[in-house]
C-alpha cells in the first residue's frame, strides 16, 4: 500500500464499512444511554479494553480514528452484534431500538423457560408429597393457593400465566371458585 493509499484510507476517503462501524458504535451505545466512560468500562469487562477518549474519536473525530480488529471483535461482544452487522449501515438492517427490545424479550424468554422447568420441577415434588401423603394432599394445595394468592396481592386467581399444569394441579374449584364469573378466558 502506497503512502496515499494509507493517507485516504485514514481520512475521508476511507471504505464506508468504517464509517458504518463509528456510526454503529454511537448508535448502539446511545440506544444503551451508556455514555463513552461506560462503553469503554463495558469494553474492558469483555477483555478488549479502550479508552473513552479514543471511543469519541471512532465516533466524532476529525478524521475519525479507525477501529482495529480486536476492537470491532470486542464491539461484537459488548453490543451481541455479528461481526458483519457492526459494519453494515446503521439503519439498514433494524433500528437498534427495537432490536434491543427483541433481545431484551428474548433473553426474559429463556429465564421464563428456566423457571418454568424449576416451577414444573417443585410441582412434582409436591404432586410426590401429596400421592405419598393423600391425608394431606388437600392441604398442600390449599396451601399452596394461599401463599400464590398472597405473593400476588390477590391477583393470582386472574392472571393467565397460570401454567395449565398448575391449573390441572390444583383443580378448578380452587383456582376460580366461582367458575363461571372468575375464570380466564381460554389461552
Amino acid at each position: 500500500m502506497s503512502s496515499e493509499d494509507g493517507a485516504a484510507r485514514a481520512g475521508t476517503d476511507r471504505p464506508e464499512p468504517e464509517n458504518h462501524v463509528a456510526e454503529r458504535i454511537r448508535m448502539e451505545r446511545e440506544v444503551r444511554d451508556w455514555s463513552t466512560a461506560k462503553l469503554a468500562e463495558e469494553m474492558t469487562k469483555a477483555g478488549h479494553p479502550i479508552n473513552q477518549s479514543a471511543i469519541w474519536r471512532i465516533e466524532s473525530g476529525k478524521p475519525r480514528r479507525r477501529v482495529n480488529l480486536d476492537e470491532a471483535l470486542g464491539f461484537s461482544k459488548v453490543f451481541d452484534l455479528p461481526l458483519d452487522e457492526l459494519t453494515s449501515p446503521p439503519g439498514g438492517l433494524m433500528n437498534a431500538q427495537v432490536r434491543r427490545l427483541v433481545g431484551e424479550y428474548v433473553e426474559k424468554w429463556k429465564e421464563w423457560r428456566t423457571l418454568g422447568k424449576a416451577q414444573d420441577r417443585i410441582m412434582a415434588e409436591l404432586d410426590d408429597y401429596a400421592k405419598a401423603h393423600p391425608d394431606q394432599a388437600d392441604m398442600v394445595k390449599v396451601l399452596l393457593m394461599h401463599e400464590l394468592e398472597v405473593a400476588s396481592a390477590g391477583e393470582f386467581r386472574h392472571h393467565r400465566g397460570a401454567s395449565s399444569k398448575l391449573q390441572s394441579w390444583l383443580g378448578p374449584d380452587r383456582m376460580w371458585p366461582n367458575a363461571d364469573s372468575e375464570q380466564p378466558p381460554a389461552q
